[in-house]
């Protein structure tokens, strides 16, 4: 029973939270969110990973307690690897998203830039499967991505 509640103390201390759940300050409880495209991966998982920390979305930028700018949200890929016939054997995918934090003049948080990156492998009698993997390492990285943005806005 002991070791139970030192084990518990212990997790407490160190700053665990359950996944998902990110303590915000006040500041970013009702922020309004400005992107460039509302539909990309990476502005979709912000906005579920928001709503899931009890955040309620201010729809005017004048009403909200503070603005979350997305300025990029970009997706590159480029060929690592090539076969002896120059086909592209593997791809590294990078998302890159900026970000900066204002509540009205004050900057919250500078112009910040978050990166991942993944890679796969290519084939050609596969081409289907890849280009439906590739599909879900973009989702996977711009889920990433968000959550990495959330501990920065909880560091606020």
């Amino acid at each position: 029973m002991r070791a139970w509640l030192c084990a518990l103390a212990l997790l407490a201390g160190c700053g665990f939270h359950l996944q998902g759940r990110v303590p915000l300050p006040a500041v970013v409880r009702a922020p309004y969110l400005e992107v460039p495209d509302p539909q990309t991966d990476f502005v979709q998982s912000l906005r579920h990973d928001l709503l899931a920390n009890g955040v309620a979305l201010a729809q005017d930028r004048t009403k909200a307690s503070a603005v979350i700018s997305v300025l990029a949200d970009a997706v590159t890929r480029r060929v690592i690897s090539v076969s002896a016939r120059n086909q592209p054997n593997e791809y590294e995918v990078t998302y890159t998203v900026r970000i900066e934090v204002t509540a009205g003049e004050r900057e919250l948080l500078k112009d910040q830039e978050v990166t991942a990156t993944a890679t796969y492998s290519f084939s050609e009698p596969l081409l289907l499967a890849k280009g439906h993997e590739e599909d879900i390492l973009r989702a996977d990285m711009a889920r990433d991505l968000a959550q990495r943005v959330m501990r920065l806005l909880s560091r606020l």
